[in-house]
């Protein structure tokens, strides 16, 4: 497995990152540990979660259980020490977390404190912010999405307390980098800015979605991504399963999360569905698993640090995890980028 740097830490990880939103509640305890040794053993030592995990679906009885799963096994194996760690933040707005009270200082202290009491550590590698308080164009908003009512000052005296929290969180040897996810250039910027002129932690990763069908990163934050070091977490790199293949010809098979969210929240719809067909198409030319070819295309991209895999069963995660040794040659990359013209936003 390929290591990558995370931004300018110096930290080492994978370049597949294990997602861990379905242990709790379409995975049961042992499934996730299970998910836990085999990636360990495989390279894949680089992990994400959050404190409001899981989601498939998201219940306030449930929140917190994927980090106590975590936990667990680090209880069971004593192998913490092998793991870069990342966990999240809640921003505002999840009423089952303090209230849905936005994102602060206060609240990351808070956030963080609980998450170290489940996952049974003591510090966590990556410490992000999992979306800003004062919305965005992720998780499909972009069709709507107005900044013109954002109060800039509010904006920037946010970014300054979370910052300041996060300093004194590295002092205090809890977290050892801090990170944006679902934020904007402009916000991502703006931390930078605040950061090198406080002499704060800087912005060492952004996890954003992307995916074949979803690559918006592929401009402007690209561009930041390359002269300030702030590479891409993927998630959703298959689209929650759009790109696996199980839902091609209107299959929905039991258990899944189609099965739970039929339009898997506004990722599936006749734009993505006409778009899945054609890059299924591709694969089918090339003789190349769907799943396996997405995954591999993320990771050919220059800004990416890290795409995210999540599973349901150890035949997704085996295959997802040998998606990294998949090389695209010119002619699959050509007519990717052909699809890719025909629908630039499907979802």
């Amino acid at each position: 497995m390929k290591t990558t740097k995370l931004g300018r830490t110096g930290i080492d990880v994978s370049q597949i990152c294990l997602g861990t939103m379905t242990w709790g509640s379409q995975n049961s305890e042992a499934e996730g540990h299970e998910q836990m040794g085999h990636a360990l053993e495989h390279g894949v030592f680089f992990w994400d979660t959050a404190e409001m995990y899981p989601t498939t679906p998201r219940l306030a009885e449930t929140t917190g259980r994927t980090e106590e799963i975590i936990g667990t096994w680090f209880a069971n194996t004593g192998r913490r020490s092998e793991v870069v760690l990342a966990t999240k933040v809640t921003g505002g707005g999840n009423k089952d977390i303090r209230g849905g009270a936005p994102a602060s200082g206060s609240s990351m202290r808070e956030a963080l404190e609980g998450s170290l009491r489940r996952l049974r550590t003591d510090y966590v590698d990556l410490y992000q912010l999992h979306w800003g308080n004062r919305g965005s164009y992720h998780f499909r908003q972009t069709w709507r999405y107005d900044p013109s009512g954002q109060d800039t000052a509010r904006a920037l005296e946010n970014f300054h307390d979370i910052l300041e929290t996060a300093a004194a969180l590295v002092k205090e040897g809890k977290i050892r980098a801090f990170g944006l996810s679902n934020e904007t250039v402009w916000g991502t910027s703006q931390y930078l800015r605040i950061a090198a002129e406080k002499g704060l932690p800087r912005v060492a990763s952004m996890q954003n979605e992307y995916s074949l069908l979803h690559r918006i990163f592929d401009t402007d934050f690209a561009e930041l991504s390359h002269h300030e070091d702030v590479g891409l977490l993927a998630f959703s790199p298959l689209a929650a399963g759009l790109l696996s293949g199980k839902y091609l010809d209107g299959n929905v098979p039991a258990g899944t999360r189609m099965a739970m969210q039929p339009d898997l929240n506004g990722r599936s719809n006749p734009r993505s569905q006409a778009a899945l067909q054609l890059y299924a198409g591709v694969a089918s030319k090339h003789g190349l698993d769907l799943a396996q070819m997405a995954l591999a295309f993320c990771l050919t991209r220059p800004f990416m640090t890290a795409v995210i895999i999540g599973a349901t069963d150890m035949r997704q995660l085996r295959s997802n995890i040998d998606a990294a040794q998949l090389t695209l040659d010119e002619e699959v990359l050509a007519d990717i980028a052909s699809v890719h013209r025909q629908y630039p936003v499907p979802m």
